[in-house]
Protein backbone atom coordinates (compact mmCIF):
# COMPACT_ATOMS: atom_id res chain seq x y z
CA UNK A 1 0.00 0.00 0.00
CA UNK A 2 2.80 2.28 0.60
CA UNK A 3 4.28 1.50 -2.79
CA UNK A 4 1.05 2.42 -4.47
CA UNK A 5 0.41 5.83 -2.24
CA UNK A 6 4.10 7.16 -2.78
CA UNK A 7 3.52 6.69 -6.85
CA UNK A 8 0.56 8.23 -6.90
CA UNK A 9 2.04 11.46 -4.59
CA UNK A 10 4.72 11.23 -7.27
CA UNK A 11 2.40 11.75 -9.81
CA UNK A 12 0.97 14.33 -8.67
CA UNK A 13 4.00 16.54 -7.56
CA UNK A 14 3.99 19.89 -9.41
CA UNK A 15 6.94 20.80 -11.77
CA UNK A 16 8.88 23.49 -13.45
CA UNK A 17 10.51 23.55 -16.22
CA UNK A 18 13.63 21.86 -15.13
CA UNK A 19 11.61 18.99 -13.03
CA UNK A 20 10.09 18.21 -16.35
CA UNK A 21 13.15 18.80 -18.47
CA UNK A 22 15.04 15.98 -16.37
CA UNK A 23 11.77 13.87 -16.28
CA UNK A 24 11.97 13.58 -19.93
CA UNK A 25 15.56 12.68 -20.23
CA UNK A 26 15.41 9.99 -17.45
CA UNK A 27 12.56 8.26 -19.29
CA UNK A 28 12.89 8.73 -22.51
CA UNK A 29 16.32 6.54 -23.29
CA UNK A 30 16.88 3.45 -21.45
CA UNK A 31 20.17 1.66 -22.18
CA UNK A 32 21.63 -1.37 -21.57
CA UNK A 33 21.79 -4.67 -23.86
CA UNK A 34 19.67 -5.01 -26.57
CA UNK A 35 17.48 -7.86 -25.19
CA UNK A 36 13.79 -7.30 -26.05
CA UNK A 37 11.13 -6.90 -28.67
CA UNK A 38 8.03 -5.74 -29.15
CA UNK A 39 5.38 -4.57 -32.24
CA UNK A 40 1.74 -2.78 -32.23
CA UNK A 41 -0.36 -3.65 -35.01
CA UNK A 42 -3.12 -1.10 -36.10
CA UNK A 43 -5.78 -3.03 -38.33
CA UNK A 44 -8.52 -1.30 -40.38
CA UNK A 45 -11.67 -3.64 -40.16
CA UNK A 46 -13.75 -4.23 -43.26
CA UNK A 47 -16.87 -6.41 -44.26
CA UNK A 48 -15.97 -9.69 -45.43
CA UNK A 49 -17.92 -9.75 -48.62
CA UNK A 50 -18.25 -5.54 -48.85
CA UNK A 51 -14.53 -4.02 -48.27
CA UNK A 52 -16.01 -0.90 -49.69
CA UNK A 53 -18.86 -0.54 -47.59
CA UNK A 54 -18.21 1.06 -44.61
CA UNK A 55 -18.56 -0.57 -41.74
CA UNK A 56 -21.18 0.79 -39.20
CA UNK A 57 -20.60 1.75 -35.87
CA UNK A 58 -22.50 -0.60 -33.96
CA UNK A 59 -20.71 -3.38 -35.40
CA UNK A 60 -17.56 -1.85 -34.57
CA UNK A 61 -18.48 -2.22 -31.08
CA UNK A 62 -19.79 -5.46 -31.13
CA UNK A 63 -16.42 -6.42 -32.74
CA UNK A 64 -14.44 -4.67 -30.07
CA UNK A 65 -16.99 -6.23 -27.03
CA UNK A 66 -16.07 -9.58 -28.63
CA UNK A 67 -12.52 -8.98 -28.76
CA UNK A 68 -12.19 -7.98 -25.59
CA UNK A 69 -13.97 -11.19 -23.86
CA UNK A 70 -10.62 -13.03 -25.45
CA UNK A 71 -7.86 -14.14 -23.60
CA UNK A 72 -5.14 -12.34 -25.45
CA UNK A 73 -1.52 -11.85 -24.46
CA UNK A 74 -1.30 -8.33 -26.41
CA UNK A 75 -3.43 -5.27 -24.95
CA UNK A 76 -6.09 -4.38 -27.02
CA UNK A 77 -6.95 -1.04 -28.20
CA UNK A 78 -9.69 0.83 -30.18
CA UNK A 79 -8.36 3.32 -32.44
CA UNK A 80 -10.55 6.71 -32.94
CA UNK A 81 -11.92 5.41 -36.41
CA UNK A 82 -12.78 2.15 -35.44
CA UNK A 83 -8.94 0.64 -36.17
CA UNK A 84 -8.23 -2.15 -33.76
CA UNK A 85 -4.73 -2.07 -32.39
CA UNK A 86 -2.72 -5.37 -30.83
CA UNK A 87 0.39 -4.51 -28.89
CA UNK A 88 2.68 -7.06 -28.01
CA UNK A 89 3.74 -7.68 -24.20
CA UNK A 90 8.14 -7.39 -25.05
CA UNK A 91 9.51 -10.21 -26.02
CA UNK A 92 13.00 -11.89 -25.25
CA UNK A 93 13.09 -13.00 -28.93
CA UNK A 94 11.71 -12.69 -32.35
CA UNK A 95 10.38 -16.18 -32.37
CA UNK A 96 8.16 -15.87 -29.33
CA UNK A 97 7.00 -12.15 -30.29
CA UNK A 98 6.03 -13.75 -33.62
CA UNK A 99 4.52 -16.54 -31.68
CA UNK A 100 2.22 -14.81 -28.95
CA UNK A 101 1.03 -12.01 -31.51
CA UNK A 102 0.27 -14.90 -34.26
CA UNK A 103 -1.83 -16.71 -31.54
CA UNK A 104 -3.58 -13.47 -30.67
CA UNK A 105 -4.61 -12.35 -34.68
CA UNK A 106 -6.10 -16.12 -34.91
CA UNK A 107 -8.10 -15.93 -31.80
CA UNK A 108 -9.55 -12.47 -33.09
CA UNK A 109 -10.08 -13.38 -36.69
CA UNK A 110 -12.05 -16.54 -35.70
CA UNK A 111 -14.30 -13.60 -33.65
CA UNK A 112 -14.53 -11.42 -36.54
CA UNK A 113 -15.06 -13.73 -38.98
CA UNK A 114 -18.55 -14.91 -36.82
CA UNK A 115 -19.25 -11.03 -37.59
CA UNK A 116 -18.60 -11.34 -41.07
CA UNK A 117 -15.62 -8.78 -40.63
CA UNK A 118 -12.02 -8.90 -41.47
CA UNK A 119 -8.45 -7.45 -40.25
CA UNK A 120 -7.47 -5.27 -43.50
CA UNK A 121 -3.91 -4.33 -43.82
CA UNK A 122 -3.52 -0.97 -45.38
CA UNK A 123 -1.47 2.02 -44.42
CA UNK A 124 -4.95 3.75 -45.20
CA UNK A 125 -8.31 3.34 -45.69
CA UNK A 126 -8.73 3.12 -49.68
CA UNK A 127 -12.01 2.75 -50.67
CA UNK A 128 -13.83 5.26 -48.21
CA UNK A 129 -13.42 7.92 -45.29
CA UNK A 130 -14.09 6.26 -41.73
CA UNK A 131 -16.03 9.07 -39.60
CA UNK A 132 -14.57 8.96 -35.86
CA UNK A 133 -16.65 6.10 -33.77
CA UNK A 134 -14.65 6.48 -29.99
CA UNK A 135 -15.91 9.68 -28.45
CA UNK A 136 -13.63 10.63 -25.39
CA UNK A 137 -12.54 13.81 -23.98
CA UNK A 138 -8.66 13.24 -25.26
CA UNK A 139 -10.15 12.45 -28.83
CA UNK A 140 -12.52 15.48 -29.01
CA UNK A 141 -9.75 17.92 -27.91
CA UNK A 142 -7.09 15.91 -30.55
CA UNK A 143 -10.22 16.47 -33.37
CA UNK A 144 -10.24 20.53 -32.34
CA UNK A 145 -6.80 20.43 -31.85
CA UNK A 146 -5.64 19.38 -35.36
CA UNK A 147 -8.51 21.12 -37.38
CA UNK A 148 -6.49 24.01 -36.57
CA UNK A 149 -4.41 22.85 -39.29
CA UNK A 150 -5.66 21.09 -41.72
CA UNK A 151 -7.23 17.72 -42.15
CA UNK A 152 -3.95 15.35 -41.87
CA UNK A 153 -4.41 14.98 -38.83
CA UNK A 154 -8.45 13.60 -38.60
CA UNK A 155 -7.02 11.53 -40.96
CA UNK A 156 -4.17 10.01 -39.23
CA UNK A 157 -6.89 9.40 -36.31
CA UNK A 158 -9.19 7.69 -37.97
CA UNK A 159 -8.07 6.75 -41.67
CA UNK A 160 -4.85 5.35 -40.81
CA UNK A 161 -3.27 1.78 -39.79
CA UNK A 162 0.53 0.80 -39.25
CA UNK A 163 3.27 -1.77 -38.28
CA UNK A 164 5.25 -0.20 -35.08
CA UNK A 165 8.17 -1.56 -34.10
CA UNK A 166 10.27 -1.72 -30.92
CA UNK A 167 13.36 -2.05 -30.05
CA UNK A 168 15.44 -1.48 -27.31
CA UNK A 169 17.62 1.74 -26.89
CA UNK A 170 21.28 -0.19 -26.57
CA UNK A 171 23.75 0.80 -25.08
CA UNK A 172 24.73 3.65 -22.90
CA UNK A 173 28.30 3.30 -24.69
CA UNK A 174 29.55 4.07 -28.21
CA UNK A 175 29.69 1.57 -31.15
CA UNK A 176 27.17 -0.58 -33.54
CA UNK A 177 24.56 -1.08 -30.73
CA UNK A 178 24.68 1.90 -28.70
CA UNK A 179 21.90 4.14 -28.07
CA UNK A 180 23.37 7.38 -29.85
CA UNK A 181 24.08 5.13 -33.40
CA UNK A 182 21.13 3.04 -32.92
CA UNK A 183 19.25 6.60 -33.19
CA UNK A 184 20.94 8.26 -36.08
CA UNK A 185 19.95 4.82 -37.33
CA UNK A 186 16.62 4.86 -36.76
CA UNK A 187 16.39 8.15 -38.60
CA UNK A 188 18.19 7.01 -42.12
CA UNK A 189 16.39 3.31 -42.20
CA UNK A 190 13.49 4.85 -41.41
CA UNK A 191 12.98 6.52 -45.07
CA UNK A 192 14.19 2.31 -46.55
CA UNK A 193 10.89 1.63 -44.59
CA UNK A 194 8.53 4.04 -45.45
CA UNK A 195 9.97 3.16 -49.11
CA UNK A 196 9.68 -0.74 -48.72
CA UNK A 197 6.54 -1.12 -46.97
CA UNK A 198 4.48 1.75 -48.62
CA UNK A 199 0.79 0.90 -48.68
CA UNK A 200 -1.41 3.47 -48.35
CA UNK A 201 -1.59 5.14 -52.23
CA UNK A 202 -5.51 5.40 -52.35
CA UNK A 203 -8.47 8.18 -51.36
CA UNK A 204 -11.79 7.05 -52.00
CA UNK A 205 -10.45 4.54 -54.80
CA UNK A 206 -8.28 6.88 -56.09
CA UNK A 207 -4.35 7.42 -56.60
CA UNK A 208 -2.91 10.13 -54.48
CA UNK A 209 0.25 10.59 -55.97
CA UNK A 210 1.57 9.29 -52.86
CA UNK A 211 2.78 5.28 -52.13
CA UNK A 212 2.36 6.35 -48.32
CA UNK A 213 -0.23 8.78 -48.05
CA UNK A 214 -0.12 7.72 -44.05
CA UNK A 215 3.36 9.35 -43.95
CA UNK A 216 2.57 12.10 -46.21
CA UNK A 217 -0.21 13.07 -43.83
CA UNK A 218 2.31 13.27 -40.71
CA UNK A 219 4.42 15.60 -43.00
CA UNK A 220 1.74 18.06 -43.38
CA UNK A 221 0.51 18.33 -40.03
CA UNK A 222 1.64 19.83 -36.94
CA UNK A 223 5.59 20.23 -37.46
CA UNK A 224 5.46 20.68 -33.52
CA UNK A 225 4.85 16.82 -32.79
CA UNK A 226 5.55 14.94 -35.92
CA UNK A 227 9.36 16.10 -37.12
CA UNK A 228 12.01 14.31 -35.85
CA UNK A 229 13.83 16.21 -33.12
CA UNK A 230 17.14 17.97 -33.90
CA UNK A 231 20.26 15.98 -34.59
CA UNK A 232 22.55 18.95 -33.75
CA UNK A 233 22.12 17.73 -30.13
CA UNK A 234 22.39 14.28 -28.13
CA UNK A 235 19.31 12.77 -28.10
CA UNK A 236 18.20 12.36 -24.37
CA UNK A 237 19.14 16.96 -25.31
CA UNK A 238 17.03 16.86 -28.02
CA UNK A 239 13.90 15.04 -27.48
CA UNK A 240 13.58 16.80 -23.77
CA UNK A 241 13.70 20.47 -25.88
CA UNK A 242 11.31 18.64 -28.14
CA UNK A 243 8.72 17.86 -25.51
CA UNK A 244 9.08 21.32 -23.75
CA UNK A 245 8.45 23.40 -26.97
CA UNK A 246 5.92 20.73 -28.45
CA UNK A 247 2.45 22.47 -28.02
CA UNK A 248 0.36 21.44 -25.67
CA UNK A 249 -2.45 19.11 -27.17
CA UNK A 250 -5.23 17.84 -24.47
CA UNK A 251 -5.14 19.05 -20.97
CA UNK A 252 -7.03 16.77 -18.87
CA UNK A 253 -10.25 18.83 -16.62
CA UNK A 254 -12.08 16.94 -14.34
CA UNK A 255 -15.29 18.36 -15.50
CA UNK A 256 -15.80 20.37 -19.60
CA UNK A 257 -13.28 19.76 -22.22
CA UNK A 258 -10.24 18.66 -22.65
CA UNK A 259 -9.19 21.73 -24.94
CA UNK A 260 -6.22 23.44 -23.92
CA UNK A 261 -5.34 27.44 -24.37
CA UNK A 262 -4.22 28.10 -28.22
CA UNK A 263 -0.50 28.51 -28.20
CA UNK A 264 0.60 26.61 -24.59
CA UNK A 265 3.34 24.77 -24.70
CA UNK A 266 5.00 22.87 -21.87
CA UNK A 267 7.80 25.02 -21.55
CA UNK A 268 5.52 28.02 -20.74
CA UNK A 269 3.01 25.69 -18.84
CA UNK A 270 5.55 24.83 -16.42
CA UNK A 271 6.89 28.75 -16.16
CA UNK A 272 3.53 30.00 -15.75
CA UNK A 273 1.53 27.24 -13.92
CA UNK A 274 -1.89 28.43 -16.12
CA UNK A 275 -4.48 27.47 -16.44
CA UNK A 276 -3.58 25.25 -13.57
CA UNK A 277 -0.09 24.14 -12.29
CA UNK A 278 0.93 21.18 -14.40
CA UNK A 279 1.91 17.72 -12.51
CA UNK A 280 4.66 14.90 -13.28
CA UNK A 281 1.34 12.94 -14.30
CA UNK A 282 1.07 15.71 -16.71
CA UNK A 283 4.39 15.68 -18.31
CA UNK A 284 3.91 11.94 -18.64
CA UNK A 285 0.92 12.38 -20.52
CA UNK A 286 1.98 14.72 -22.65
CA UNK A 287 4.65 12.40 -24.17
CA UNK A 288 1.57 10.58 -25.45
CA UNK A 289 0.55 13.06 -27.38
CA UNK A 290 4.14 13.35 -29.36
CA UNK A 291 3.95 11.62 -32.65
CA UNK A 292 7.63 11.91 -34.45
CA UNK A 293 8.63 9.20 -36.85
CA UNK A 294 10.77 7.49 -33.79
CA UNK A 295 9.32 7.90 -30.77
CA UNK A 296 11.68 7.20 -27.66
CA UNK A 297 9.67 5.79 -24.60
CA UNK A 298 12.91 4.14 -22.95
CA UNK A 299 12.82 1.85 -25.82
CA UNK A 300 12.41 3.45 -29.27
CA UNK A 301 9.24 3.14 -31.02
CA UNK A 302 9.83 3.22 -35.09
CA UNK A 303 6.08 4.99 -36.04
CA UNK A 304 6.74 5.17 -39.91
CA UNK A 305 5.57 1.56 -41.22
CA UNK A 306 2.26 1.27 -43.30
CA UNK A 307 -0.22 -1.75 -42.33
CA UNK A 308 0.96 -4.38 -44.81
CA UNK A 309 -1.69 -6.59 -46.69
CA UNK A 310 -2.31 -10.39 -45.95
CA UNK A 311 -2.80 -12.19 -42.85
CA UNK A 312 0.97 -12.61 -42.00
CA UNK A 313 2.56 -9.08 -43.88
CA UNK A 314 3.22 -7.97 -40.65
CA UNK A 315 5.86 -10.59 -40.16
CA UNK A 316 8.36 -8.70 -42.73
CA UNK A 317 8.78 -5.33 -41.41
CA UNK A 318 9.23 -7.01 -37.68
CA UNK A 319 11.63 -9.48 -38.82
CA UNK A 320 13.66 -7.14 -40.69
CA UNK A 321 13.72 -4.06 -38.45
CA UNK A 322 14.78 -6.48 -35.71
CA UNK A 323 17.77 -7.67 -37.19
CA UNK A 324 18.85 -4.76 -38.75
CA UNK A 325 18.61 -3.12 -34.82
CA UNK A 326 19.82 -5.92 -33.27
CA UNK A 327 22.24 -8.26 -35.00
CA UNK A 328 25.82 -6.64 -34.74
CA UNK A 329 26.80 -7.60 -38.16
CA UNK A 330 23.50 -6.43 -40.03
CA UNK A 331 23.59 -3.32 -38.08
CA UNK A 332 26.89 -2.73 -39.03
CA UNK A 333 26.03 -2.83 -43.02
CA UNK A 334 22.78 -1.18 -42.69
CA UNK A 335 24.12 1.86 -40.89
CA UNK A 336 27.21 2.06 -43.74
CA UNK A 337 24.64 1.50 -46.13
CA UNK A 338 22.00 4.48 -44.67
CA UNK A 339 24.57 6.89 -44.11
CA UNK A 340 25.29 7.47 -47.70
CA UNK A 341 21.40 8.77 -47.67
CA UNK A 342 22.63 12.05 -45.40
CA UNK A 343 22.91 14.01 -48.12
CA UNK A 344 19.63 13.40 -49.81
CA UNK A 345 18.19 13.94 -46.70
CA UNK A 346 19.22 17.45 -45.74
CA UNK A 347 19.51 19.06 -42.88
CA UNK A 348 15.10 19.18 -42.77
CA UNK A 349 14.15 16.78 -39.78
CA UNK A 350 11.96 13.78 -41.07
CA UNK A 351 9.49 13.37 -42.17
CA UNK A 352 9.90 16.35 -44.35
CA UNK A 353 13.29 16.35 -45.79
CA UNK A 354 13.37 15.60 -49.43
CA UNK A 355 14.69 11.72 -48.70
CA UNK A 356 11.91 10.25 -46.51
CA UNK A 357 9.72 12.63 -49.34
CA UNK A 358 11.12 10.55 -52.22
CA UNK A 359 10.30 6.94 -49.98
CA UNK A 360 6.55 8.43 -49.45
CA UNK A 361 5.76 9.31 -52.92
CA UNK A 362 8.16 6.87 -55.18
CA UNK A 363 8.83 3.96 -52.58
CA UNK A 364 11.24 1.37 -53.82
CA UNK A 365 10.68 3.24 -57.48
CA UNK A 366 13.04 5.60 -56.08
CA UNK A 367 17.00 4.11 -56.90
CA UNK A 368 19.05 5.75 -54.04
CA UNK A 369 16.04 4.21 -51.90
CA UNK A 370 16.19 0.81 -53.89
CA UNK A 371 19.82 0.37 -53.70
CA UNK A 372 19.65 0.99 -49.91
CA UNK A 373 16.73 -1.56 -49.62
CA UNK A 374 17.97 -4.00 -51.43
CA UNK A 375 21.39 -4.60 -49.30
CA UNK A 376 19.20 -3.96 -46.30
CA UNK A 377 17.03 -6.40 -46.79
CA UNK A 378 19.83 -9.18 -47.77
CA UNK A 379 21.73 -8.33 -44.75
CA UNK A 380 18.40 -8.88 -42.33
CA UNK A 381 17.74 -12.11 -44.13
CA UNK A 382 21.70 -13.06 -43.80
CA UNK A 383 21.23 -12.32 -39.28
CA UNK A 384 17.80 -13.65 -39.13
CA UNK A 385 18.71 -17.43 -38.49
CA UNK A 386 21.41 -16.11 -36.13
CA UNK A 387 18.35 -14.65 -34.13
CA UNK A 388 16.55 -17.66 -34.38
CA UNK A 389 13.69 -16.73 -36.64
CA UNK A 390 11.19 -19.49 -37.60
CA UNK A 391 11.57 -20.92 -40.89
CA UNK A 392 7.78 -19.16 -41.90
CA UNK A 393 9.26 -15.80 -41.36
CA UNK A 394 12.33 -16.60 -43.35
CA UNK A 395 10.24 -17.59 -46.05
CA UNK A 396 8.35 -14.97 -45.74
CA UNK A 397 11.10 -12.07 -46.10
CA UNK A 398 12.25 -13.91 -49.55
CA UNK A 399 8.69 -13.96 -50.74
CA UNK A 400 8.32 -10.25 -50.02
CA UNK A 401 12.26 -9.69 -51.38
CA UNK A 402 11.65 -11.37 -54.34
CA UNK A 403 7.82 -9.71 -55.18
CA UNK A 404 8.70 -6.45 -54.05
CA UNK A 405 12.19 -4.89 -53.26
CA UNK A 406 14.09 -7.01 -56.30
CA UNK A 407 11.45 -5.61 -58.79
CA UNK A 408 11.54 -2.16 -57.50
CA UNK A 409 8.33 -2.17 -55.57
CA UNK A 410 6.66 -1.95 -52.61
CA UNK A 411 2.73 -3.10 -52.04
CA UNK A 412 1.30 0.06 -52.61
CA UNK A 413 2.19 -0.46 -56.29
CA UNK A 414 -0.18 -3.30 -56.41
CA UNK A 415 -3.25 -1.18 -55.06
CA UNK A 416 -1.75 1.15 -57.85
CA UNK A 417 -1.79 -1.86 -60.57
CA UNK A 418 -5.68 -2.62 -59.53
CA UNK A 419 -6.67 0.69 -60.14
CA UNK A 420 -5.82 1.28 -63.64
CA UNK A 421 -6.37 5.00 -63.75
CA UNK A 422 -10.12 4.37 -63.18
CA UNK A 423 -12.16 4.21 -59.80
CA UNK A 424 -11.58 0.52 -58.38
CA UNK A 425 -13.73 -2.33 -56.45
CA UNK A 426 -11.63 -4.66 -54.60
Amino acid sequence: MTDSKDLREDRDRLVDAADADAYVRGICFKTGPPRLLGVELEWLVHDVRDPVRPVAPPRLAAAADRLRALPLKSLLTVEPGGQLEFSSQPASSLASCVTEVSADLALARAELSDLGLVLAGYGKAPWHEPPRVVHDPRYDAMENYYGRWNDAGYTIMCRTASVQVCVDAGYEEPGPLGYGRRWALAHLLGAVLVASFANSPLHMGRPTGWRSTRQACYGRTDPGRTLAPSDRLDPRSAFAAYALEAPIMVLRSEDGPWDPPEGLNLRRWTRTGHPRPPTVDDVAYHLTTLFPPIRPRGHLELRMIDAQPGEEGWLVPLAVTAALFDDPVATETAYRTVKALADTAGTAPAPRNPLWRNAARFGLADPELHAAATVCFAAAREALPRLGAPPHVLDAVDAFTARYVDRHRCPADDLLDRVNGKEVRP
